[in-house]
């Protein structure tokens, strides 16, 4: 089942990250780093975990040219399953992102909220943007 889940999440992406087509266009497919972070939090911590995370999404993908998209999402029978969908440019702005201020501040603020992590890298089957 995580399988599936894993590929959904993916062809999601070609179809939902419209707001960077371009970039993606201009990437060098082979190079994009993609991963799929399960993570499940505390449902205590739920409604301020929720507004880091939409904070950081966007502004990572707002001011790293090298972040093409973060597509945070979570289970609609079970809301403390997050699972959020990253794409880069490549590794090195994976790195990158793992640095910036917004990204530290997420982490360190949301840590005590995570039960659990799991960071699972994709390689894409095909890639369809409209």
């Amino acid at each position: 089942m995580k399988n599936v889940l894993s590929l959904f999440i993916v062809i999601l992406f070609f179809v939902s990250c419209t707001e960077n087509n371009q970039a993606i266009e201009t990437t060098n497919y082979d190079d994009m780093k993609i991963r799929i972070a399960e993570i499940e939090i505390d449902s205590i911590h739920f409604d301020e975990y929720i507004a880091i995370l939409k904070e950081e999404a966007a502004n990572s993908v707002k001011s790293e040219e090298g972040v093409l998209c973060i597509y945070p999402m979570y289970q609609k029978d079970n809301p403390t399953q997050i699972r959020l969908l990253e794409i880069y440019e490549n590794d090195e702005a994976y790195q990158l992102h793992l640095k910036t201020d917004h990204f530290l501040y997420y982490k360190t603020t949301t840590l005590p909220m995570v039960k659990s992590l799991e960071l699972i890298d994709i390689e894409a089957i095909n890639r369809v943007v409209k």
